[in-house]
């Protein structure tokens, strides 16, 4: 996709994402905000998946693992053709396939079901030890919560992976610097963020979550050490897009209401 398909692309996410949060009542809209920009380029340029062909074998991998998110992927999977469009209009609806956290339960394109967090990165490095000792040619990527990184469970796999060299292995953190009931940096600092991933034996860079260009060209050049695998820290903004929800703790458990979703869509409109 060119950069302005890609923009394109994030502004149908933003949009759907709205929309079904506030049509199931469903929780996380800034979450999923933040993280759209990443997944319209994974899902636009990066990924080697096909749409016709879901369960292709030899496709990259991806893991949500801030599976709370999940409107955000169910609305990227719609928009490349995994499913009708049409299928978002059940989000959060009782006996709908597209449940608040992620399910892959008759789910095209999605791997593995998430949300308790903590468990992605671990799911991920299993899956890249099997393509790399299978000299398989898929790769696996795992986007994280900055939040998830306070559990122990993820620091488990960012010791692993490195100790069998999954360059295979892309660890991609959303860092919004919110969590679900106040900033990070009080709720457990990560401090110094990059160069603890980097003393585990990763390799690391930092890039603007919300730059097109800068994620194209940090994901195009993965690996990006040989025999290690690679973390991208996405700095973001929690509920980037909509003035009102950007950086405010609100917008983690609430949905918009009728006014709230018109005027968001009528701002979403404007930013083009």
């Amino acid at each position: 996709m060119s950069p302005s398909q890609l923009a394109s692309l994030a502004k149908r996410i933003r949009s759907h994402a709205l929309i079904m949060t506030h049509s199931g009542r469903a929780s996380h809209i800034g979450s999923i905000l933040s993280i759209v920009e990443i997944l319209a380029v994974l899902y636009g340029k990066t990924l080697r998946v096909d749409p016709a062909n879901p369960n292709w074998p030899d496709r990259d991998r991806f893991i949500l693992s801030k599976g709370h998110a999940a409107a955000g992927l169910y609305a990227t999977l719609a928009e490349q053709g995994f499913f009708p469009k049409e299928w978002l209009d059940s989000h959060y609806q009782d006996g709908s396939r597209l449940c608040g956290h992620v399910s892959h339960l008759g789910l095209p394109g999605i791997d593995v079901s998430s949300g308790s967090l903590g468990h992605g990165l671990s799911i991920a490095a299993g899956m890249a030890l099997v393509s790399k000792r299978d000299k398989l040619p898929w790769r696996v990527f795992a986007l994280l919560s900055d939040g998830e990184c306070d559990e122990g469970s993820t620091w488990e796999p960012i010791l692993f992976a490195p100790h069998h060299k999954l360059d295979n292995l892309v660890a991609i953190v959303d860092y919004n610097k919110i969590q679900s009931l106040a900033p990070v940096s009080e709720t457990l600092g990560l401090e110094p963020f990059s160069q603890k991933w980097q003393s585990f034996g990763w390799s690391v860079k930092e890039v603007d979550g919300h730059n097109l260009d800068q994620l194209s060209t940090t994901f195009n050049s993965i690996p990006f050490e040989p025999n290690k695998p690679s973390c991208v820290i996405a700095h973001t903004i929690k509920g980037k897009g909509i003035s009102f929800m950007e950086s405010s703790v609100l917008w983690h458990y609430r949905p918009p209401d009728a006014a709230e979703l018109k005027k968001a869509l009528a701002e979403l409109d404007n930013h083009s």
